[in-house]
């Protein structure tokens, strides 16, 4: 497979244009650290990196905003956004290697997502690259900008299946001066949901709140059902959590860096040490988040928005699992797992009814589906 490496965003439109007047089928990435997420990697004839738009295009950390090409790896951003004390609180797992083109593509986020986001919160405006080898912009450099925002959030998440993308516009945010987190552990589920329920009713405004059930936190290097509780501020602020979460272990620095590496990196770091098994996404109610937590599979979870991930030790499992789950009405997909057993199975067993509108937006981007086939759970 011939690999093509532009490095403008006109070469980039070009490459593509090019490649799709001869009907070739096209593999896009930044880093290509995903092939194990979503859909199915399909034979491909040429890929296409970003990697070498790596720029950023425009900073401006008075007004809390920044433009970066879509090659720029998230941790070079995260470096420059703390060289000012801000940050860009996506979490995304592989955060080391992946591009920002790459996280925005596959709307991957993290731990911190409760309080701020995903990255359709945190996403101004961008630029992205057509089959027909046109530079469209959407939104700017305004957080209140509105102009084109239906636009971008079409690509967030869209596995590159639609265009590919060139630059991101994003609203950013002020690091808090500390932080720490505190961890409670629990005998019953039940117990732990109802300490989760008493943070989330109180006057605290944790930026992470994350469950994990003892298969998971025995992973992580702890025991029971585990409350992890993130909590950013002052000195005062950091000690009204401790007087509130009375008993519960404090961890900073270091090893409070790391504990949260090991969430976000939990399902492709369980991926890899399980060649054959897979991981599960699943977005429930908050109260059914227990029930998600039971079992024996490792199960960690967003535990503040309801996003669960359950690993199993085969693909076949993890796609039964998700299609159980989704005959409750909770939306399940296989989000990870080894590209090889991804072709045979239902990965995404209930769309929705608006799946036929995103197959219509995919023709009118692609209409000879040659973008990234299948990669969107093997649907688009």
């Amino acid at each position: 497979m011939e690999t093509l490496r532009p490095e403008t965003p006109e070469a980039l439109a070009e490459v593509l244009a090019s490649a799709a007047r001869e009907g070739r089928q096209i593999r896009t990435g930044g880093g290509f650290t995903k092939n194990a997420f979503a859909g199915p990697l399909a034979p491909a004839e040429v890929a296409v990196s970003t990697g070498a738009l790596n720029r950023v295009v425009q900073y401006d950390p008075r007004d809390l905003t920044i433009s970066v090409e879509a090659g720029l790896p998230y941790s070079e951003l995260s470096r420059v956004l703390g060289e000012n004390r801000q940050l860009l609180p996506l979490d995304p797992p592989l955060a080391d290697t992946g591009t920002i083109g790459g996280v925005i593509a596959s709307n991957l986020s993290g731990p911190r997502r409760r309080l701020y986001g995903t990255a359709r919160d945190m996403v101004i405006g961008m630029k992205f690259a057509t089959l027909e080898g046109k530079l469209v912009q959407t939104g700017g450099m305004v957080v209140k900008n509105v102009a084109g925002l239906d636009v971008a959030k079409l690509m967030i998440g869209s596995c590159g299946t639609l265009a590919t993308l060139v630059a991101i516009n994003f609203r950013v945010h002020s690091a808090p001066l500390a932080t720490r987190t505190f961890l409670l552990s629990f005998d019953a589920a039940g117990d732990a949901a109802r300490a989760r329920d008493r943070v989330l009713k109180s006057v605290l405004q944790p930026a992470a709140v994350d469950l994990a059930n003892p298969a998971a936190a025995a992973r992580l290097g702890r025991s029971g059902f585990l409350l992890a509780v993130q909590a950013g501020g002052s000195a005062a602020v950091l000690g009204r959590y401790s007087r509130e979460l009375e008993g519960a272990a404090a961890i900073e620095s270091g090893q409070e860096t790391d504990f949260w590496r090991r969430v976000r990196d939990f399902a492709p770091d369980y991926l890899a040490a399980t060649p054959q098994g897979a991981v599960a996404r699943v977005s429930t109610t908050l109260g059914e988040v227990a029930t998600v937590l039971l079992g024996t599979a490792p199960v960690v979870a967003r535990a503040g928005s309801g996003v669960s991930y359950v690993c199993f030790e085969s693909a076949g499992e993890a796609a039964a699992w998700a299609g159980e789950a989704a005959g409750r009405g909770w939306k399940a997909v296989v989000e990870w797992a080894a590209p090889a057993a991804r072709e045979s199975l239902d990965l995404w067993p209930a769309p929705g009814g608006d799946i036929e509108v995103m197959k219509a937006v995919k023709r009118m981007f692609d209409p000879g589906n040659l973008l990234n086939k299948g990669r969107l759970y093997g649907r688009c």
